[in-house]
């Protein structure tokens, strides 16, 4: 069953055109992946998944419904959370600040399934518990990243968007990260990330997609892509 499907979807930056008619879909409880060089078009589609920039054509579903014009603000309730690239967290907020923030658009009486969620968050990460009264700006990329995952988290998504989330960091945090995420996406919630790191996505993932000057030029499993010699020259190093 498909949770989220891009129809055709075009979108850019006033008259410079980045996405050309991108179509793909995420089925509920999958782990996606979309892969592509600097320049493809990978984070503008995420970002046009929340209306910055607003898709210029085609549609964008969500649980069947179409969400292509609903206000950013909206789509959170809808059961979408998006971990930005470049973290953007708040760093003159606390750890256990920040986390607050991602349940904003949770109603009261969902509060305490929020209380829950912090808790299972200190339990994937448990550096975040043991900093959750620091300023958020004083924590390491690696642990910034944590915490913008958290947070995110925080809104108990259907739908975790996940924009390089291994962006800068140390191998050994980049491992961690990608652990997680295999955990978060055994509980349930399905996960679509965007990642230069390809063979780290790729092995995560259960599907992917090849994003090409906007367009999408392969898919199949991660484990099919890892294999496919095009993709291992262009984003693996391999031949």
């Amino acid at each position: 069953m498909r949770i989220l499907e891009l129809e055709r979807v075009a979108s850019g930056y006033g008259s410079v055109a980045v996405l050309r008619g991108v179509s793909l879909h995420v089925n509920v409880g999958e782990i996606v992946t979309l892969i592509g060089a600097n320049g493809a078009g990978k984070s503008t589609l995420l970002m046009t998944l929340f209306g910055q920039p607003r898709a210029a054509g085609g549609r964008i579903l969500l649980d069947g419904v179409d969400i292509t014009q609903r206000p950013t603000h909206h789509l959170a309730g809808l059961g979408m959370a998006l971990v930005p690239e470049g973290r953007r967290i708040f760093p003159g907020m606390t750890v256990a600040e920040n986390l607050a923030m991602g349940a904003v658009s949770v109603p009261e009486e969902a509060m305490p399934e929020v209380e829950r969620v912090r808790e299972r968050v200190f339990h994937l990460f448990p550096i975040l518990a043991e900093r959750a009264g620091q300023r958020a700006g004083t924590l390491s990329g690696g642990e910034q990243q944590m915490l913008a995952i958290g947070r995110a988290m925080m809104s108990r998504p259907r739908v975790l968007l996940l924009d390089e989330p291994s962006l800068g960091l140390a191998p050994l945090v980049i491992r961690r990260i990608f652990t997680v995420l295999r955990e978060i996406a055994a509980e349930g919630t399905t996960l679509f990330l965007v990642e230069q790191n390809a063979n780290q996505a790729l092995r995560l993932a259960n599907r992917g997609y090849v994003l090409v000057n906007g367009e999408i030029r392969m898919e199949g499993s991660g484990e099919a892509l890892l294999a496919d010699p095009e993709v291992r020259r262009a984003y693996l190093g391999g031949h």
